[in-house]
């Protein structure tokens, strides 16, 4: 037994031995292991003789349900926990939106090619994005920081300045948060608190057979501008080791950067589409589902999909794509296509829409339909050659081994 499993037995016996309510709870979530007579006897499971599932076979969102799927709502102010983009509390006439994500150095971002300034932006960008995904309005942030030694106060303010520039820029007030010494690298949580009438919220689960399926922007711009920053990274490391024999001159560097801004400036500082959730409402169009483009076009049509118990076909010809990214893919050899369905971090909106909806969406700016909501639940592509094809969710898994 190790030393976390007695300190747990030490637990069940000398804080649950006179507190009976305790007792139910931890009975009734499986604290205890079962068949030991009596409790103070029990011992909380985590013994290493058992069989262990590792977390990558369930993924990222397979992991969220398995943990959260017995979680009861027991205040009335709750209208909708675990399951989409952003919890939601009524409160008075109006509702409270909240989310939170968590960006980890080395899985999420490379400080070795983000700046800091433009890391505290993105971190902002995205969790208002989540807000943007509900039909909803952003107005606070909290951000939370583990931070390890290596990192100076300057290093902080850079990243700060760029956090207050994009609570500037999305009209959001900081209003708190933590900081908090970490073992390394660098670690941020941000919680974003929107708020919306009850009647205006946009979850995934509303598509309908015959809703038109929509995006904004374009897709795979961020997922080349990373493939571009990681292919000169590797050619600095190399020859940084003395591997490569060309030395690369910041003149060098630069020139490869160059004519393909949009691409970095897509990955190291993303938007998020609070003018498309304007424009909307000024057209008088309520999606029937909506989520932001994190983990990429393909995982979220499964979500929308899976949640609203609907299938759909997406036309390859209606992908909306830039210039500068079908060029970079053709220069690494890698299909745009796979890049705009499966790249991630566009943070651009996927909606649905009514049928009827189609006159008021023709006129709107940087929105494209882009295919249709089918019966049953099979995803398809159809190709330029006619010939439709199962859709599959290969987007980003933050667990995938």
């Amino acid at each position: 037994m190790r030393f976390v499993d007695r300190l747990n037995c030490y637990f069940a016996y000398k804080v649950t031995k006179k507190n009976t309510n305790l007792q139910k709870i931890l009975k009734k979530n499986c604290l205890f292991q079962k068949n030991v007579v009596p409790l103070h006897k029990y011992c909380v499971i985590n013994s290493t003789n058992m069989a262990k599932t590792p977390i990558s076979s369930l993924g990222e969102f397979g992991l969220i349900r398995h943990l959260t799927d017995r979680l009861p709502k027991v205040q009335p102010s709750t209208l909708y926990g675990v399951g989409d983009d952003a919890a939601v509390m009524r409160h008075g006439d109006r509702c409270t939106l909240v989310t939170t994500d968590l960006l980890l150095e080395g899985i999420h971002f490379n400080l070795e090619y983000v700046p800091l300034r433009h890391l505290g932006y993105k971190a902002v960008a995205v969790n208002v994005s989540d807000i943007c995904a509900m039909n909803a309005v952003p107005t606070q942030i909290t951000i939370g920081l583990g931070v390890s030694s290596r990192f100076a106060v300057e290093d902080l303010e850079d990243f700060y300045a760029g956090a207050r520039a994009a609570c500037e820029h999305y009209h959001v007030d900081l209003v708190g948060g933590d900081t908090c010494a970490s073992m390394n690298g660098l670690t941020i949580a941000i919680t974003c608190i929107g708020e919306a009438e009850e009647k205006d919220i946009v979850y995934r689960n509303g598509a309908k057979v015959n809703d038109l399926i929509c995006v904004t922007g374009n897709l795979g711009a961020a997922y080349l501008g990373l493939q571009l920053l990681e292919r000169e990274l590797r050619t600095f490391r190399a020859t940084q080791h003395g591997n490569l024999k060309e030395v690369q001159t910041d003149d060098a560097i630069h020139e490869k950067f160059e004519g393909r801004e949009y691409l970095l400036e897509r990955q190291l500082r993303p938007e998020a589409r609070v003018d498309i959730v304007e424009a909307l409402r000024k057209a008088g169009i309520k999606p029937t589902a909506m989520m932001d483009i994190s983990d990429g076009l393909s995982s979220e049509l499964f979500h929308i999909c899976t949640q609203s118990k609907v299938g759909c076909d997406i036309y390859e010809d209606k992908l909306p794509v830039d210039y500068q990214s079908a060029a970079l893919a053709d220069e690494m050899n890698l299909n745009v296509v796979t890049c705009a369905l499966n790249g991630g971090e566009d943070y651009e909106l996927l909606f649905t829409c009514d049928i009827h909806d189609y006159e008021k969406l023709v006129p709107l700016d940087d929105v494209y339909i882009i295919g249709h909501i089918t019966e049953g639940n099979t995803l398809r592509l159809i190709p330029r050659s006619g010939e439709p094809f199962p859709l599959t969710a290969q987007g980003w898994n933050a667990f995938e081994q």
